[in-house]
C-alpha cells in the first residue's frame, strides 16, 4: 500500500512541477513580447506577504499591472476567463501596495496577457485595459 501512495504523490508532484513551468514560461514570452512592443519591465514576480503581481511594466507615462494567464488549451475556457473579481481584487490590492511600497505616483492601468501553448506553439494575446479596479 505504501507504494501506491508514494507513487500518487509522485505523479501529482510531476504534474505541479509540469503546470509551475508552463506559468514561468509563460511569464518569459510575456516579458520577452512587451519589451519587444516598448514596454520597460520593473518587476517580475514581485511578492510583498501574500500580495504577488506577474508583470509590472512602464510605457508612456503609465505603470502597467500585467496579470499572465497560460493554459496548455481553451477546453475549458480562455485564460483570460480565469482572472475573476477575486483576483481583480487580489491584484488591485497587491498593485497598491507595490505602488506605495515603491513610491510611485503615476497612471495605472491593468492588463492581461493570455497565452495558449500548442505544443511548441504559443498563441498570444494582449489584453490592454482588461479591467478597472472595482468601486468599493
Amino acid at each position: 500500500m505504501q507504494q501506491i501512495i508514494t507513487i500518487f504523490a509522485l505523479q501529482k508532484l510531476t504534474n505541479m512541477a509540469k503546470h509551475n513551468i508552463l506559468g514561468h514560461n509563460g511569464e518569459d514570452i510575456a516579458a520577452d513580447y512587451l519589451e519587444r512592443h516598448g514596454y520597460t519591465i520593473l518587476d517580475r514576480n514581485w511578492r510583498c506577504g501574500h500580495k504577488e503581481l506577474d508583470l509590472v511594466v512602464t510605457k508612456g507615462g503609465q505603470v502597467v499591472f500585467v496579470e499572465v494567464k497560460t493554459r496548455t488549451g481553451t477546453d475549458y475556457g480562455n485564460p483570460q476567463d480565469f482572472v475573476d473579481d477575486r483576483k481583480i481584487r487580489r491584484i488591485v490590492n497587491s498593485a497598491d501596495a507595490y505602488l506605495r511600497f515603491r513610491c510611485i505616483d503615476m497612471d495605472v492601468r491593468f492588463d492581461i496577457i493570455s497565452i495558449v501553448a500548442d505544443g511548441e506553439d504559443f498563441k498570444v494575446e494582449h489584453i490592454e485595459e482588461a479591467f478597472l479596479p472595482p468601486v468599493e
